[in-house]
């Protein structure tokens, strides 16, 4: 399994491009999985409070799994670690685990820059694999403008397909 952090701050650009390369690996036959970080202060959105589940949970369940037509609803009242979220992410043995966030967690990493002051914050990340930014940036590590989506795809591709995937 190939895992790789998509990160930056906020309306840099991560959803976007996951939901874009959630489509590119699955039309090439892959499955694959994402784990996303709320960094933000609000709670998650939560399911309709009259649904089965949703009744569970607010009744105190620890955890509330609802399964059926193909798919799996879990809630869990408390916010696991980080090594159980990706336990849970990748109990259907992914191809790809894409995880959106958790910067300072051990990975390689993509990052998306909004503009050069972001790279100041972003520049002491472990593992950066390449940024996304504005053609006009020169680092150390590989720039990618982020308006060149096919050299984007086709550097996650092969990055995916390294060591026989």
């Amino acid at each position: 399994m190939k895992t790789l952090h998509v990160v930056g701050f906020k309306n840099s650009g991560k959803t976007t491009l996951i939901s874009r390369w959630v489509r590119l690996l699955k039309s090439e036959g892959m499955t694959v999985s994402v784990l996303k970080h709320h960094g933000h202060a609000s709670l998650l959105n939560m399911p309709d409070e009259n649904t089965d589940g949703m009744q569970f949970f607010k009744s105190g369940a620890d955890l509330s799994l609802v399964a059926g037509a193909g798919t799996a609803q879990m809630l869990l009242n408390e916010e696991p670690s980080f090594a159980q979220l990706i336990d849970m992410a990748t109990l259907n043995q992914p191809d790809v685990l894409l995880i959106e966030g958790y910067k300072n967690e051990q990975g390689c990493k993509v990052v998306l820059l909004r503009d050069d002051n972001d790279w100041q914050d972003l520049q002491q990340l472990s593992d950066i694999q390449f940024i996304i930014g504005h053609g006009k940036m020169e680092l150390d590590v590989e720039v990618i403008d982020r308006s060149n989506e096919g050299q984007v795809d086709d550097w996650f591709l092969q990055w995916v397909k390294e060591d026989g995937l």
